[in-house]
């Protein structure tokens, strides 16, 4: 993942970023993590635009759409840029289809094996600091918003795939930013706008429906 901030920019602003780290850093951090973990604990459901940016073995790819959670455990990803996709689950199985194809995929979520499924944290029982073992502040990681916090941990869960995730805390304690670092070298990172929580979304926007023709192949997504 890039490092380097893309206009040049002066002595005396780099100096002043840091500065502000340093004195951030001497807050509370399991105080500042619980208050992120209150923020979505306290909400049933949460949309937003979000980007999905990859890197790895070569590849770059940049895919854009809209995200829809629901407590508890419901997912709803629509890409739409470049191509129309759709991750979607119910809260107990999870299909993978892109419009137009003659399959669509569909695994357990319990069995789910997935970089997208770890977000689903945000609507469940969250609490940073178990998700996140050694949980700190990553002030060598630029945020997107230079009054946003950085964190990085080692997560629990996939940690047989998962090196580090890195969050970008807003100060208002929303999660702007999830890098997710794999074991590879590969990186997936997910930037949110727009959030927007509790809106009225009905549980059939977590339902999929196999269309006539389409078959449902069982096991790995295959993505």
């Amino acid at each position: 993942m890039p490092r380097s901030p893309i206009l040049r920019i002066t002595a005396l602003a780099l100096f002043l970023p840091a500065l502000a780290i340093a004195v951030w850093s001497a807050d509370d951090l399991s105080a500042s993590a619980a208050r992120v973990d209150d923020k979505y604990n306290h909400i049933r459901t949460l949309q937003a635009d979000f980007s999905e940016i990859y890197h790895g073995a070569g590849t770059e790819r940049t895919e854009s759409g809209t995200l829809l959670l629901k407590k508890p455990g419901k997912m709803r990803w629509d890409y739409r840029s470049p191509k129309e996709k759709l991750f979607i689950s119910d809260g107990k199985a999870v299909w993978f289809w892109v419009p137009g194809e003659p399959q669509v995929r569909r695994a357990e979520l319990k069995q789910l094996d997935d970089l997208r499924s770890p977000i689903s944290f945000l609507l469940g029982k969250t609490k940073l600091e178990k998700e996140l073992r050694g949980l700190s502040t990553a002030p060598d990681v630029p945020p997107l918003d230079r009054e946003d916090v950085v964190w990085r941990g080692i997560p629990r869960v996939m940690a047989d795939r998962v090196s580090q995730v890195i969050l970008e805390i807003t100060p208002e304690s929303w999660i702007r930013r999830i890098v997710i670092e794999e074991v590879d070298g590969s990186v997936t990172e997910y930037r949110f706008s727009n959030q927007k929580v509790n809106a009225d979304l009905p549980d059939k926007q977590f339902e999929f429906r196999v269309p006539a023709g389409v078959t449902v192949i069982e096991g790995d997504l295959g993505q």
